[in-house]
């Protein structure tokens, strides 16, 4: 079977379908064979780097180890109405589809409750939550007390995230991992930093999830979308002699690589 990592939270704009590439890329070049899907079939913003990345390998006739998209099949090809089932249905063929040739599938879901985004949550063996650096953010996983800051409840997003860990219990299946990344990070605001981690801490002690960083805030992730390429690509395609904030953001998807401890996995990027 093949080990599937879900990269979702409930909130646009945090990097997902960066992590996503990168994720992907990362285990592509340790020689896995690497799954992906899309679950936002608005913005397909993972499919389209996907597609660039082909796109631009073939015109400069490169070989870059990539995943295989695999996009969801049609509501046309299942004869049931509009419902969940529909849903479930389009999910379950597209994940049976990856399968036997995958030891990875990544899925990027969608910045907003879908159905779709459901299923792969609760079919998923590593969940990848990255947020920004904010109190805005972090009202994604927890409600917290104005005053004095403390957790006063967990989001529904996590809820779900619970109820995912349930369904995978009454199967018998290993318990989830789940990875919070604080993504995005900017070099200011030092003391809502440390706020924002504090809060952190305490609530991934009270509902289960591990925190990793992310990636910093740069410029050279927009740059890298529009020919899909990663961080992992520069030498290979040729690119201007490196500079030290490629080198740190490297250096980030390494010990973003290690901090998921993903099953049998030489981590070397």
């Amino acid at each position: 079977m093949a080990h599937i990592i879900v990269v979702g939270n409930e909130k646009g704009g945090s990097g997902k379908s960066t992590i996503s590439m990168h994720v992907s890329v990362a285990l592509a070049r340790m020689g896995m064979r690497v799954g992906a899907m899309d679950l936002d079939v608005r913005q397909l913003s993972f499919g389209r780097y996907i597609e660039n990345r082909s796109n631009w390998t073939q015109r400069q006739e490169l070989d870059l180890p990539s995943p295989r998209f695999m996009p969801l099949p049609d509501t046309s090809m299942f004869d049931l109405p509009e419902s969940p089932q529909l849903h479930d249905a389009r999910m379950s063929a597209a994940l049976e589809s990856l399968m036997p040739d995958s030891d990875f599938i990544v899925i990027d879901c969608p910045g907003s409750y879908t159905r779709l985004s459901q299923y792969a949550h609760s079919v998923a063996d590593t969940l990848i939550t990255p947020i920004n650096d904010s109190f805005i953010d972090f009202d994604l996983l927890a409600r917290t007390d104005p005053e004095t800051g403390a957790v006063l409840s967990p989001s529904i997003y996590s809820e779900m995230v619970w109820k995912a860990r349930q369904t995978r219990a009454q199967a018998g299946l290993k318990p989830l991992n789940w990875v919070v990344l604080r993504n995005r990070m900017g070099t200011t605001a030092m003391h809502n930093k440390r706020k924002v981690g504090d809060a952190l801490e305490q609530l991934s002690r009270r509902i289960g999830f591990r925190l990793a960083p992310g990636f910093s805030e740069r410029v050279i992730f927009r740059e890298l979308f529009p020919k899909g390429l990663t961080l992992l690509d520069l030498r290979d395609v040729g690119a201007e002699p490196m500079t030290m904030s490629h080198v740190a953001a490297r250096q980030e998807l390494r010990d973003l690589m290690l901090a998921l401890e993903l099953p049998e996995l030489a981590v070397s990027v």
